[in-house]
Formats: structure tokens, C-alpha cells, sequence
């Protein structure tokens, strides 16, 4: 029985522990089309026609453009350590009667450094039929890391470009007005993609780690930020999970001495005959 009531001790120990942690970081990681509808509000209504003119918005804000068949267009977004950002897009095309056939849009999202990035998932080039009157597309990138060797092309914290353009359509048909909206949501994927070290600053055009680190003016660092900010990159729920490891790993060596030491009475020897 002292046996059982120390392994029950252990277990609920552990519970409690695991409990707090788990909790909040299932609360504070909401689904992307979650967050898409409850937390969007209005962004540019323009976009850029390069990645020097590129429209800024901030995730949950929904950015929209009307522009002409053909053309580049180009907004960018913060994306921050332990973010899975995913991207979308919505085009609403011309009247079907003024067009000629089929169109095919594309969007691509680019880093910093302008590497473009790969999707993990989405619809991210989509064919729409001449009856069609819009086409939804979408991305969704790998988790932000906080930094990576130079010959890696992982995402890291900084701006993150979005191109839309029509990769296919008849050639009439260029010209033609319609509207698109964009917008970009995340997941927070914690610790699990927590690295050893951070970047001097984020990846951001025409900023440095000087400007970063001047509190005495804004930098270009600080006026394409997070609204709440960039994150510094050394804390992690990572910390808290190797703390309770470490008390679990505690516990489960006194259960272990507790049964192996025995009740400490002697046996009971059986009488002399």
C-alpha cells in the first residue's frame, strides 16, 4: 500500500505540473481561420507594384487593392520567432461576359532577403473558369525560426512579401479590372522550433542592427514590427517544459528508491523444528 500511495503521489504531482503548462500554450495557439475571422481588421487599400513599394499591413488585417489584369502587386507582412504564417488571397475577377477563357493567378511569398519561400501546404496557384467570379488561393509557410547558418534558407523573423499576378489568360483579356484581398493569420508553434541563438535584428529592408538596437528614434525595424513587438528570441516554453522534466525526473527517482529499499522489517524466519 505504501508503494501504491507513492506512485499515486508521483502521478498526481506530475498532473499539476503538466497541467498549467499544457493549458495556456493550447489557448494562446488559435487555428488560422479562427483568428482570420475574429481578429481582422482593414489594412491598406492599395498595393505596390515592386518589392521597394510593397503595401505594409500587419497580421489580421485584411489589405485589398484594385488593380489591372497583368499587373504585379506586392504587400508585406512581420512575421516573428515560433510563427507558422499562412497567407491568402482573394480575387474577384471581371464580369464573365468581357472575358475570353480561363485564368490562372498565382501568389509567391518571399523573406527579407527575397528568397522565396515554399508553401508547406495551401492552394497557392489556382485555374479559375471564364464563368468564374473569384478565386481564393493560399499559403502556408514553415515555423519562423529565430535564426539559421548562412546556407540555409529557413524563414526567419522579419518582412514577409506577398506577390500576386495572373500567371495565365487569354490575351484579351489584359487589362481588365478586379479587386484582390490578402491578409495573413499564424499559429504559434512554441518551443518545439526554439533555436540556440537570435538574429541581431530582424530580417527587415533598409534596417540595421544599429537602428535596432537606437531607442533615441524609430528605425525601420520598429515601424514594420509586430503590433506587439518583436520578440527577443531566448525565451521559449521550451524553459518550462526542461524545468518540469527535470522535477518529474526528481520524482520518479524517490518512487523508484521507495521500491527498491523495501518496507525496511526484517523477514520473517520460520521457527526452528
Amino acid at each position: 500500500m505504501r508503494t501504491v500511495r507513492t506512485l499515486t503521489t508521483v502521478l498526481l504531482a506530475g498532473a499539476g505540473l503538466l497541467g498549467p503548462a499544457v493549458v495556456p500554450a493550447l489557448a494562446d495557439s488559435p487555428s488560422p481561420s479562427g483568428s482570420a475571422s475574429a481578429a481582422a481588421t482593414a489594412g491598406p487599400t492599395e498595393a505596390g507594384t515592386t518589392f521597394r513599394t510593397a503595401a505594409f499591413f500587419r497580421q489580421g488585417q485584411q489589405a485589398t487593392a484594385e488593380a489591372s489584369t497583368g499587373d504585379y502587386l506586392y504587400w508585406v507582412f512581420p512575421a516573428d520567432t515560433g510563427q507558422r504564417p499562412t497567407v491568402t488571397a482573394s480575387v474577384t475577377l471581371p464580369e464573365a461576359a468581357a472575358r475570353h477563357g480561363a485564368s490562372t493567378w498565382r501568389i509567391d511569398v518571399y523573406d527579407g532577403l527575397r528568397r522565396r519561400q515554399p508553401c508547406m501546404y495551401g492552394m497557392q496557384s489556382r485555374a479559375a473558369a471564364k464563368e468564374a467570379a473569384s478565386v481564393e488561393l493560399s499559403c502556408t509557410l514553415r515555423t519562423i525560426r529565430p535564426w539559421a547558418d548562412t546556407w540555409d534558407d529557413d524563414p526567419l523573423p522579419g518582412s514577409y512579401y506577398v506577390r500576386l499576378t495572373v500567371t495565365g489568360l487569354p490575351e484579351d483579356d489584359l487589362g481588365q479590372p478586379f479587386t484582390a484581398r490578402v491578409g495573413a493569420v499564424s499559429v504559434e508553434q512554441g518551443g518545439a522550433y526554439a533555436g540556440g541563438g537570435s538574429l541581431a535584428a530582424p530580417l527587415v529592408p533598409g534596417a540595421t542592427a544599429e537602428d535596432a538596437a537606437a531607442a533615441d528614434a524609430p528605425s525601420a525595424v520598429e515601424a514594420r514590427a509586430p503590433e506587439d513587438g518583436w520578440s527577443s528570441g531566448w525565451w521559449s516554453d521550451r524553459w518550462v517544459w526542461t524545468a518540469v522534466g527535470g522535477v518529474l525526473g526528481a520524482l520518479a527517482g524517490i518512487a523508484g528508491h521507495s521500491l527498491t529499499r523495501g518496507s525496511g522489517r526484517p523477514s520473517r524466519v520460520p521457527p526452528a523444528v
